[in-house]
């Protein structure tokens, strides 16, 4: 019999309104005191001035009312973004492995690099992290220009990087995302028959993700994982889940899988 080959795959996630409840942008804009968000960046996305994803980038670049940002301006309104139950639990159980597949773990988006570090902190390696990056001015310390925007086809730019450096295959990536601004990156995804997970009702989404998952609970897209990439059955995902400390209470499996975990007590530790 011959042994079993590890095999390596690469998780990798969007972040606003994926890994969290806030969308950087809104949470900048209240930082800010800026009041039309939303306004600004509808007229943006009928204009088509800027790709689906980047409007933020945009706005602190060239809008009046984001003139003046700085570093610590983005580095604050991470810290306000909230985030999705079970996240620390879903990287502990990509870090440690499932069984004898390996994972590797990365957030990319179009949200400002400092507002995801920032909100990730002691959660998510900042090296695991891509996100927009700006250059700063030397004096005032303000965003002085935009270094490079992972939005749309930049974020599938990134993720070919990752496989490349990482050496994982095409068909080992698995991307979840969340809106209109990851159709890119979920089309190549799909195109290298890797497998790619919506958490959201996005419509066009809908179609091209390979399932949706809705909860609020990080650690559901593990279910799709386990299920449909690993080929596991219901007993062994509710035995993976539980030795992490979540309990499966609820799986309404379809297209679109409504996933209900809970996070359990750790055992009382031996005298």
């Amino acid at each position: 019999m011959q042994p079993t080959v590890d095999r390596h795959f690469m998780l990798a996630s969007d972040f606003d309104q994926t890994l969290s409840y806030n969308d950087s942008g809104h949470v900048l804009a209240q930082l800010l005191g800026v009041g039309d968000f939303e306004h600004k960046v509808a007229g943006l996305a009928r204009s088509n001035l800027v790709q689906q994803g980047g409007e933020l980038a945009y706005l602190i670049r060239h809008d009046p009312d984001f003139r003046g940002v700085r570093r610590e301006h983005l580095i604050e309104a991470g810290k306000r973004v909230r985030l999705k139950s079970a996240l620390p639990a879903l990287v502990n159980v990509l870090h440690n492995g499932i069984g004898t597949e390996r994972f590797s773990f990365f957030v990319v988006s179009a949200a400002p690099r400092e507002v995801v570090v920032s909100a990730l902190e002691g959660i998510v390696p900042p090296e695991n992290i891509y996100g927009t990056e700006f250059e700063y001015d030397c004096g005032s310390g303000e965003v002085s220009s935009i270094r490079r925007v992972v939005a749309g086809y930049g974020k599938v730019a990134v993720i070919d990087e990752l496989s490349r450096e990482h050496e994982i295959p095409a068909d080992r990536i698995i991307y979840v995302g969340d809106g209109s601004s990851d159709v890119h990156v979920m089309l190549h995804v799909n195109n290298g028959d890797g497998f790619t997970i919506a958490v959201s009702e996005n419509r066009q989404l809908a179609r091209i993700a390979r399932c949706t998952v809705l909860s609020d609970n990080a650690c559901s897209v593990l279910v799709p994982v386990l299920d449909q990439v690993l080929g596991m059955r219901t007993a062994e995902i509710r035995r993976v889940l539980e030795a992490n400390g979540l309990r499966l209470e609820d799986w309404e499996k379809a297209r679109t899988d409504r996933v209900l975990l809970r996070e359990t007590p750790a055992p009382p530790a031996a005298a």
